[in-house]
């Protein structure tokens, strides 16, 4: 097992860029106090991620967890491309081990690209025929990432003309506390807008008082003028 991780290690090495390291540890907020605290970066273009996840596309569930527990931003990014395509390729029993793994996995599933290229093809896909619980669960998560799997998670059902779960959640996550939550579920309602604009202004006109300035910006981002200055105007 471990020559196998070695070489997906000594890979992703060899694509590495000080001077983009750099200027991720800010983008991803890693200083202190920051929401990825702590996360170390080799500064490694995700397209070149995505190659080696090709490459070795079949690592067993085992090998993934070496990768996926890695301090190291860029070994649990690709780790996580490999699973999502391992899920999508899966069977129906497999699917539910990998969906099963990744939720015993969400500690390590922490920063927004992460849980943004993961949640909707393994738990949104998972769930879509499936009880949701689980999803308000992780929406009431003191864990800030596991807040954001619940929220990016109901992408999926947004794409399957689904919109109930991802309203609820919203409006759950309405009073968070960080902004990357709040942009995740302006995103969401931008996504229903796209599809069902009345869908969108109904949950807006009932809470866009109350919804953070960036929540709402991201939501009514695709309207016309018209209507964001209304939205923006009247807002308190």
């Amino acid at each position: 097992m471990k020559k196998v991780v070695s070489q997906i290690k000594k890979d992703l090495k060899k694509l590495s860029d000080p001077e983009k390291a750099k200027i991720l540890l800010k983008f991803f907020k890693t200083e202190k106090g920051g929401y990825g605290e702590g996360d170390k970066f080799l500064g490694i273009k995700v397209p070149d991620q995505r190659k080696i996840a090709k490459k070795y596309r079949d690592l067993s569930l085992s090998k993934i967890q070496d990768l996926l527990s890695s301090k190291i931003h860029e070994y649990r990014l690709t780790s996580l491309f490999i699973l999502a395509d391992k899920y999508q390729r899966s069977d129906k029993n497999n699917k539910k081990k990998i969906f099963e793994f990744y939720l015993k996995n969400t500690k390590n599933i922490n920063n927004w690209d992460l849980v943004d290229s993961s949640a909707p093809y393994i738990v949104g896909d998972y769930l879509l025929d499936k009880d949701r619980k689980i999803l308000y669960e992780l929406a009431k998560s003191k864990k800030l990432w596991e807040r954001r799997i619940a929220m990016l998670s109901t992408y999926t059902f947004i794409r399957n003309g689904e919109f109930e779960d991802t309203l609820k959640i919203a409006g759950i996550l309405l009073n968070d506390e960080y902004d990357i939550i709040h942009k995740a579920v302006g995103w969401m309602l931008r996504e229903i807008g796209n599809r069902n604009q009345k869908v969108e202004e109904k949950f807006l006109k009932k809470y866009y008082q109350k919804m953070p300035r960036v929540m709402l910006r991201y939501a009514i981002e695709k309207f016309s003028e018209e209507k964001r200055r209304f939205y923006l105007g009247k807002k308190k």
